[in-house]
């Protein structure tokens, strides 16, 4: 697991001072503490923070170039099917020198150019250099497990293109200027998730769909050739068994075992993790290490008992790592300043420290439960509400789907943003227009797409494709953070087409206490104790609304007030409203708080933004 970060020119050539570029590169360095590459042809660059997990040493540096020199990659993940690509390989000729899996991704982009991606099984990011044909390679895992940001930039030499891990790395180049998209900050506020599409939170920053290939010519400024790795198709007509899900499951995890230093688990107690524990454990020649973070608070039902009542049924190592309110809140302000965007989800917080906790013993790898709600239909109240959804239309085709969906799970509603923010932020948003189009056409994308045995389908592979992306980015982006690799063996592309393929029946039914994750639970039911099988989701809680509020300085409201960029953005009203009683008004007040955070990290002055005490206008 690793930081990536390259820079190539379009018709021009890179005079980038390799100085400027090792700085940009080791931005990145907590995605990679163990080594650092870089290497460069006259149009290209390409920098590489390494992580070592796969063949640590020599045989698994990078950048990774080829014997005559023509290919050279940088690349970021794990290769799942790293025999199978090999044998493949072989049958045509090709040889790989090391056990190391970028070089198996490598020989096969050589050998095969963008059709490879298609071929691999495994969470990545890559960038890729043709230096003969002058072409240019970046895709991203099908899922959007690894992430990959890109900046199409103006330089002394002409136009290039600058990708990388994060975007921090690409906003430290001399050539950019920090600037907000306030059309993407908009929808943070009702979405709590940084990026809308290809946008981020930076304009002119974008980032990779998930499954997305960009080609390159990079001989002139056309614009790349897009692939979708995650095509109409990929599921066919055929209907999954869910008897066969233990199998798939079980797979899953058996890959994901692969890694040459120390590996544990996160536990939190939920029917997911402990599976994945299960799995794993009965692979491992080794007594497994688990964690779980969490929060012990009166009333509050914490994962800590749930999580050891699994750990001494499966007989793991277990350690529990507590947050409390004053490390919540010192985390979360690290976070923001660290990975330079607003937290999404408070959990992401426990995830962190976890982390941090693991790594500090020495843990290198964790796997994850993540994917499993998105894939096999583990929310019940969205479920509940899309059923509800279905009755009202009458089944047949739903063309305000995706609106439903943006307006039943927002924070703020778009409604409320002319009571939030000043006229001229408010302008410069679009009304949300972006954010309500995004939604209906990606409803609508996979309303056409779906199994027809239910209406259903399509809203549940809508959490797939709204809701995943953001929880891999949470876990990559912490875990990463304390140098840690996080792996999901449920978002694996074989698992995820499995899922997709079941019959709804074995999903989710909304006549049933229980009618969540059928197949899931059906599978592993007399595997793990009852009382685990039958648990409603969870997932690391924390009682972050009752944190909000109080005596703390902070959470009480004094620092939203001090906020030079919140009160330029947002009306002293609304400021006055959540600092008043935060924890009552805790959905308007946990992304109005990121957001303000977000602002101070990079335009705290206010200068950077084209902020003034009266408002803040979009930069051209």
């Amino acid at each position: 697991m690793c930081g990536i970060l390259g820079i190539f020119g379009l018709g021009s050539g890179v005079s980038l001072d390799d100085r400027v570029a090792d700085r940009l590169r080791d931005t990145m360095t907590h995605r990679g503490p163990d080594a650092a590459g870089l290497w460069r042809c006259p149009w290209a660059v390409l920098g590489h923070r390494r992580l070592e997990v796969i063949a640590p040493g020599p045989d698994g540096l990078q950048p990774m170039v080829t014997e005559d020199g023509r290919y050279a990659l940088v690349y970021n993940g794990e290769l799942y099917n790293d025999a199978e690509v090999r044998r493949a390989l072989e049958r045509e000729g090709v040889r790989c020198r090391t056990p190391s899996d970028t070089e198996t991704v490598l020989r096969a982009l050589a050998a095969w150019g963008e059709d490879a991606v298609g071929r691999f099984r495994g969470m990545f990011a890559l960038g890729f250099v043709d230096t003969v044909a002058r072409r240019v390679i970046l895709a991203r895992d099908p899922l959007g497990i690894k992430p990959l940001y890109a900046a199409k930039i103006s330089t002394i030499d002409g136009p290039q293109v600058i990708f990388a891990s994060e975007p921090i790395a690409i906003l430290a180049h001399p050539a950019v200027t920090p600037e907000p998209d306030w059309i993407t900050a908009s929808a943070y506020l009702t979405t709590i998730r940084p990026t809308l599409g290809r946008r981020t939170m930076f304009a002119r920053v974008e980032t990779l769909l998930p499954g997305e290939t960009r080609v390159y010519d990079a001989r002139s400024s056309t614009e790349p050739a897009r692939i979708d790795a995650w095509s109409s198709g990929s599921s066919g007509h055929a209907v999954s068994d869910p008897r066969d899900t233990a199998a798939v499951i079980a797979d899953a995890v058996a890959s994901h075992l692969r890694t040459d230093v120390p590996m544990c688990v996160l536990l939190s107690g939920g029917l997911d993790s402990s599976v994945v524990v299960a799995l794993a454990r009965d692979r491992l020649a080794h007594r497994l290490r688990t964690y779980c973070a969490g929060a012990r608070a009166d009333g509050f039902d914490d994962d800590f008992s749930h999580a050891a009542e699994v750990s001494e049924f499966l007989q793991t190592r277990h350690t529990e790592v507590p947050v409390d309110r004053a490390l919540f809140t010192r985390r979360w302000a690290e976070l923001v300043d660290r990975t330079g965007v607003p937290v999404s989800t408070p959990n992401e917080i426990a995830i962190y420290e976890v982390a941090r906790a693991l790594r500090a013993d020495g843990h290198v790898v964790t796997l994850s439960g993540e994917g499993a709600d998105e894939l096999f239909g583990g929310y019940a109240p969205p479920m509940q509400q899309a059923a509800a959804r279905v009755r009202a239309v009458g089944g047949g085709p739903d063309a305000e789907g995706g609106l439903f969906h943006l307006l039943s799970n927002a924070w703020v509603v778009p409604g409320a943003k002319r009571a939030l923010f000043h006229d001229d932020v408010l302008a410069s948003t679009d009304g949300d227009a972006t954010l309500a189009d995004e939604y209906r056409r990606t409803f609508a994308e996979l309303e056409a797409e779906s199994p027809h045995d239910s209406p259903l389908q399509a809203h549940l592979r809508f959490h797939r494709r709204m809701n995943l992306p953001n929880l891999l980015r949470r876990l990559d982006s912490t875990t990463m953070l304390a140098s840690v690799e996080g792996r999901t063996p449920f978002a694996d592309i074989r698992v995820a087409r499995f899922a997709e393929a079941l019959p709804m029946a074995a999903k989710f039914v909304d006549d049933n206490a229980l009618g969540t994750k059928i197949a899931l639970r059906d599978a592993f039911r007399g595997r793990l104790p009852r009382r685990v099988v039958d648990r409603p989701k969870a997932s690391f809680p924390l009682p972050f609304q009752q944190w909000l509020g109080g005596r703390d300085g902070w959470s009480r409201g004094d620092w939203l007030r001090g906020s030079e960029f919140a009160r330029a953005v947002f009306r002293a009203e609304a400021i006055e409203a959540v600092a008043a009683d935060p924890d009552a008004a805790w959905q308007t007040a946990w992304p109005m708080l990121n957001l303000a955070m977000w602002g101070e990290r990079w335009w705290g002055s206010g200068a950077a933004a084209g902020v003034d005490s009266g408002g803040c206008e979009q930069l051209a």
